[in-house]
């Protein structure tokens, strides 16, 4: 376990880390510091259990925010996926319906074709 010295509002924490990630929680450490001293910046000395419990709630309500996006974004994705598969089925539909087609006048081609080649050649008039 890895240990690190982060500071929140001028004050040194000794925290305990997984190996590789000391510098991930230096930077939530650095981020939320910035919540502490804006804060501060505010409401001046106000006692430090109070401007960490500010500033851990306008965390939470940046993260209910950023939640409640995600949830509409993936409602959104799923519309546009369901949206792509009826697209999907109606493009195969029409593909099917126009190979049909195709064959069916392909068919009735080749039967004028027959008719044709089977007729007695006509002299042209003088």
């Amino acid at each position: 376990m890895a240990q690190v010295t982060i500071t929140i509002d001028g004050k040194a924490y000794r925290m305990a880390c997984e190996e590789g990630q000391e510098g991930h929680l230096e930077t939530l450490a650095s981020r939320f510091d910035r919540y502490v001293g804006h804060l501060k910046g505010q409401f001046g000395e106000i006692g430090d259990l109070r401007l960490t419990v500010m500033a851990g709630i306008m965390v939470m309500d940046e993260l209910s925010e950023l939640n409640r996006r995600i949830a509409s974004l993936e409602g959104e994705l799923d519309v546009l996926k369901a949206e792509g598969n009826g697209f999907a089925e109606a493009q195969h539909k029409s593909e099917v319906a126009m190979i049909h087609t195709l064959s069916e006048l392909a068919g009735r081609l080749e039967g004028i074709t027959a008719k044709l080649n089977a007729r007695p050649a006509q002299n042209p008039p003088n």
